[in-house]
């Protein structure tokens, strides 16, 4: 079946010891579980981008030959793939492309509006790309910021009060052990009555945990397209009062109606162009419709997505928590698990593992707060998985794990 100008399949099919064939490039004996840092591209996601770079090569938003009109379309479709992934309506959101999480995070947190909100607040748990960037804003606007727990399930642990006027930025899934932000709905209702915003690192959660998300009423929601299949990009999801209220200070080519000497006309009707300053990746943004796409419809090992990695993940956890001398750091099964060998280097594993064939992550993975010096943690091994993976995948990587754990005590 032809599909967009490629040959392909329009579901894909498992193969081998079920891998989807989808991945099929990936050689033999190659276990890779690192999609918490970024996932595998399936092939379709491979073959956009192919298409693009070789069939219509052109710029979008700016020129009216045919190459440009398609870019257009694709990018259009793009914006509505993601809307249309967590149910969410145009009349109120706004997608916009960026770098990556991080940037559009600082994006929208650098350009808030002074004197509107009273403090900023976040989480011990949260990736250097939250922590950091709450720092600054805080710095900034001249307001305290506010560092809150959260309890072993993910939720955020606050009182009412705190929520007042406040800019609320925390991650709706750990990149250490997957806990979710169980009181998502809750958060958003408090901080919402209270005149605050909330602005959610997602870049965990939109590949596996979407539900979570679904229809969600945050201010905004920033991932990372290359944690979801797709190729390098940053996601900003926004609600037009919010991009309406930002004091811009980051502007350029792409968002401008007109420009005098001294002053400038934003486009109308477009709020999403308001963090888009400048020639945007489009071969990336096409991938990326091409990934949601893709997302709605694959059925690894002929199960859905959720049922497939839950099952992987209960195997790995039970595995890995039966080695002698390896603590587990999560507290339940997650498609992200973290350990580490009270004896032994994670680094040095990481090493090992990779000679044997398996990706897996080692160190504090840019939350250093909260393992290095919150719980005086060393370096730890992390094994993420994804819809690549397989039962197989999981078993080598359990048994590679245990023999170097015994030939190192």
């Amino acid at each position: 079946m032809k599909h967009n100008g490629l040959f392909r399949r329009t579901t894909p099919e498992p193969i081998g010891t079920d891998r989807l064939a989808d991945f099929s490039y990936l050689e033999p004996g190659v276990v890779y579980l690192d999609s918490a840092c970024q996932s595998l591209r399936p092939q379709p996601v491979l073959d956009a981008l192919t298409e693009y770079y070789t069939g219509y090569n052109a710029c979008g938003g700016r020129v009216k030959y045919a190459w440009g009109r398609r870019v257009d379309d694709e990018v259009a479709a793009a914006r509505q793939g993601v809307l249309g992934l967590l149910g969410l309506s145009g009349r109120h959101y706004a997608v916009s492309f960026t770098l990556n999480t991080t940037f559009g995070l600082n994006l929208l947190l650098q350009q808030l509006p002074h004197d509107r909100y009273a403090r900023v607040v976040t989480s011990h748990i949260e990736h250097n790309s939250v922590f950091l960037p709450t720092m600054t804003a805080a710095k900034r606007l001249g307001v305290p910021r506010l560092v809150l727990d959260r309890a072993a399930d993910g939720a955020l642990l606050y009182e009412p009060a705190q929520l007042e006027r406040a800019i609320v930025v925390v991650n709706t899934a750990s990149n250490i052990d997957g806990r979710l932000l169980t009181n998502l709905a809750e958060l958003v209702r408090d901080t919402h009555s209270r005149g605050g915003i909330v602005i959610l690192d997602a870049a965990q959660s939109m590949a596996h945990e979407r539900a979570l998300l679904q229809k969600t009423e945050a201010d905004a929601i920033c991932f990372s397209a290359h944690k979801m299949y797709s190729a390098s990009l940053g996601v900003v999801i926004a609600r037009h009062a919010l991009l309406a209220s930002l004091e811009l200070s980051f502007v350029g080519g792409g968002m401008v109606a007109d420009v005098r000497e001294d002053s400038y006309d934003l486009l109308p009707n477009d709020p999403g162009a308001l963090l888009e300053p400048g020639l945007q990746a489009w071969a990336e943004i096409i991938a990326l419709r091409h990934a949601t796409d893709w997302l709605g419809q694959v059925r690894p090992g002929g199960r859905p997505p959720a049922e497939h990695l839950s099952v992987l993940s209960e195997r790995l956890f039970d595995s890995l928590s039966d080695i002698p001398n390896l603590t587990v750091v999560n507290a339940a099964a997650s498609p992200v698990i973290s350990v580490y060998a009270p004896k032994q280097d994670s680094h040095r594993l990481a090493v090992f593992l990779s000679q044997s064939g398996i990706a897996a992550r080692s160190g504090y993975f840019c939350a250093h707060h909260y393992l290095k010096n919150r719980l005086g943690l060393p370096p730890l091994l992390r094994f993420s998985l994804g819809l690549h993976s397989t039962t197989a995948d999981v078993d080598r990587a359990h048994d590679a794990l245990a023999r170097l754990m015994k030939g190192l005590s």
